[in-house]
């Protein structure tokens, strides 16, 4: 979803440009309805789908114009409008007492104002609000049937009509009660009640089982969806006890009326009651612009939940009126699926190629067809490494699933087997670097691969655009492919050098000229006065980032006495341990590395002011608002980056600490806070105040009130 609207409609995928073309229309919906229900059976029946649901999507989509546009060819039941899929024979039949129905999607705020307008036109009443919307849990659709209270049966969604018995499977999950506590003042419990929800598998506990299977060399699930559906539908209960699964309640069925309880919003309200887990980011809003503001919100804040949604389900809260708006053959007309943009799309994966990053590792990664996933257009995907590639056996010339996370890099699901052309070899991860042909070569015990040459040309342009990037020495103009021809030119050979370029050599540089040349100098020129703590980011020390250089530049002052500190000194210090402490003494001790350093102390570069070490000592000044007080700022503040928020900490006389201590004096937060931080924060009893008070902070020292 953009910031404009909720969402950017379906789009044509690579699976829909398969199958006989448009002009023979008879052809075209043949396989297109083969298409939809082999896919559809894959995704309800095996759990193991082979494409992302936007191009299930937009073969559905492209189906239902078909058939409106070919009316001669559209059969009593279109499989556009079919429901799941049949229940697989391995477990007993359960026929619903409700149908469990589909929901009409909408990808549009247009198409969500259109849906009001529908229901309008039917029920005046209905497009007035209030309505109930829900985060859309992207998991497995359950009923859950209980007898005079006590739990006697679960069922999934199957076709709508007819699911399939996993009551041994549901009854292992802890958070699904076993007996209501149905309450007195409502009258005797129900002989049958019907309740809906969903089943889920958290990230957290879905990252932790993939990182198992992958420490075992098994084949990893694709996302969390599979990985619940694939351990509810087990025949062994115990392998379903064995996950992490969880639950959300969010609808009643199969019950008579309970007094008081007239809205889908009290209905709720008394789940919570009798005992389910009701999620609490349910929300009853007064209009169509609210509920556009809260598909907008949880589509910016959608990665911020410990489990993955693909939309907003938006429904009208008075029962009455839900009755009298009714329903189609396959969806309430009440309701209303809102989907955000797709996160996973389908592409073809052209060659997979292996970069070299500063360090010298080599990663895979994947060249594809252009796609659009998550609001961007998609053309590299990272494959992570030579197991990763090995286990989801994805070759050159596959169609694969892509994934695009919030600000994730996109990621190489796996590959569409049942697409996979004859005679594809798997890929072999490359013996010899890319860049310098030197041996590539992988530690007994390690899952990354290293090129050892160092003056390798890929390790050497990495490593000078880390020097020079924002968060370093911060030299405008200096980006990877101006770096990368200033290396193939051999005016620069590693960061010291950039100091000895003249404005007359880089004017001769294709695609310079005079005034780039001359701005590109000033701006090296004016790296030479960073401070201490920029510079040490830019050496690119492992395992010390810019805290610990900022903890270090302020207990030694000067580069020199920095080098003279041995381990156990600097593992003292706040901030460094005993791992960054022992990286930091052997960058120092490596011949190259001394001469770099001197290399930029001749080029008048400066290493830090030569005043007194002092173990106390903070960055800023002694004085101010803050003076003296310690501050953690999380999350994003308005209209600074976190290294300016941190800056102005200091200047108001405070020290900036990434993590909560007793020490801390008050936690700032933004916008998307770490969470870890804020319960950490309540736990110690530390004031925590929000990101637009930051200002008032700076300026008065004291707590807002």
């Amino acid at each position: 979803m953009t910031p404009e609207g909720p969402g950017t409609g379906v789009v044509r995928s690579v699976v829909a440009e398969q199958g006989p073309p448009a002009s023979d229309p008879a052809a075209r919906l043949a396989w297109l309805r083969s298409e939809v229900a082999r896919h559809r059976r894959r995704y309800y029946q095996d759990d193991d789908p082979e494409i992302a649901d936007a191009d299930y999507d937009a073969l559905v989509a492209e189906l239902r114009a078909l058939e409106a546009a070919h009316p001669e060819l559209a059969g009593e039941q279109s499989v556009a409008e079919e429901v799941g899929a049949p229940p697989a024979a391995r477990f007993a039949p359960v026929t619903h007492r409700e149908p469990m129905l589909s929901l009409e999607n909408a990808f549009e705020v247009a198409e969500i104002e259109a849906w009001v307008e529908r229901i309008g036109r039917l029920v005046p009443e209905a497009a007035a609000g209030p309505f109930v919307c829900e985060p859309k849990i992207d998991g497995l659709a359950i009923s859950l049937t209980y007898q005079r209270g006590r739990f006697a049966q679960a069922a999934t969604r199957g076709d709508g009509r007819v699911g399939e018995d996993v009551t041994p499977n549901v009854a292992t999950i802890g958070a699904i009660p076993k007996e209501l506590a149905w309450p007195r003042r409502l009258g005797p419990v129900p002989a049958v009640m019907e309740v809906r929800g969903e089943v889920y598998l958290p990230v957290s506990a879905f990252e932790a089982m993939n990182a198992r299977l992958l420490a075992e060399g098994q084949r990893l699930f694709a996302n969390p969806r599979n990985a619940a559906a694939g351990s509810l539908r087990q025949k062994d209960p115990t392998v379903t006890a064995s996950r992490p699964l969880a639950f959300f309640a969010y609808q009643v069925a199969a019950v008579g009326e309970v007094a008081g309880v007239d809205r889908h919003s009290a209905w709720l309200a008394l789940l919570r009651e009798l005992g389910f887990p009701v999620n609490p980011e349910i929300a009853t809003v007064a209009n169509v612009g609210e509920v556009v503001a809260y598909c907008q919100h949880w589509q910016a804040h959608r990665h911020d939940l410990d489990y993955e949604i693909d939309g907003v389900v938006v429904k009208v809260d008075d029962l009455a009126l839900r009755a009298r708006l009714g329903a189609t053959s396959h969806a309430p007309r009440w309701a209303l699926a809102v989907k955000f943009p797709p996160e996973e799309r389908t592409t073809t994966l052209r060659a997979i190629e292996v970069s070299i990053g500063r360090t010298g590792r080599a990663t895979p990664f994947a060249v594809l067809e252009p796609v659009v996933v998550g609001g961007s257009t998609v053309q590299m995907a990272t494959l992570h490494n030579e197991d990763q590639v090995r286990l989801k056996d994805v070759r050159p010339g596959d169609l694969v699933v892509v994934r695009k996370a919030g600000d994730v890099i996109p990621e190489v699901v796996g590959p569409v087997l049942s697409a996979r052309p004859p005679g594809l070899a798997p890929w072999r991860f490359p013996r010899t670097c890319p860049s310098c042909g030197g041996p590539l070569v992988r530690l007994p015990g390690e899952a990354d691969t290293f090129c050892t040459t160092v003056d390798c040309p890929a390790q050497v342009i990495q490593r000078i655009v880390h020097f020079a990037s924002r968060g370093a020495m911060d030299i405008e103009g200096l980006g990877e492919k101006r770096v990368a021809q200033l290396v193939d030119l051999g005016m620069v050979h590693d960061p010291g050098d950039l100091f000895s370029l003249r404005a007359e050599e880089l004017a001769q540089v294709d695609r310079m000229g005079e005034l780039s040349a001359a701005n590109l100098v000033q701006a090296i020129d004016q790296a030479r006065t960073r401070p201490l703590w920029r510079l040490l980011v830019a050496l690119g020390i492992r395992h010390l980032g810019p805290t610990g250089s900022r903890a270090l530049a302020a207990r030694y002052g000067h580069l020199d006495r920095l080098r003279g500190a041995d381990e156990e000194e600097l593992a003292a210090v706040e901030g460094i341990g005993p791992v960054i402490a022992r990286s930091v003494t052997a960058f120092f001790a490596a011949p190259a590395n001394r001469q770099l350093v001197e290399k930029l102390r001749a080029a008048g570069v400066s290493l830090g002011e030569d005043r007194p070490a002092a173990a106390d000592r903070a960055e800023g000044p002694s004085q101010g608002p803050l003076a003296g007080r310690v501050v953690v700022v999380t999350g994003t503040l308005p209209g600074l980056t976190r290294e300016e928020a941190e800056e102005a900490v200091r200047r108001a006389g405070g020290k900036p600490t990434g993590s909560v201590s007793r020490r801390t004096w008050v936690v700032v937060a933004g916008a998307d806070p770490g969470a870890s931080k804020l319960t950490r924060a309540a736990e110690l009893g530390i004031p925590v105040v929000p990101g637009e008070r930051f200002e008032e902070l700076l300026r008065s020292g004291e707590l807002p009130s």
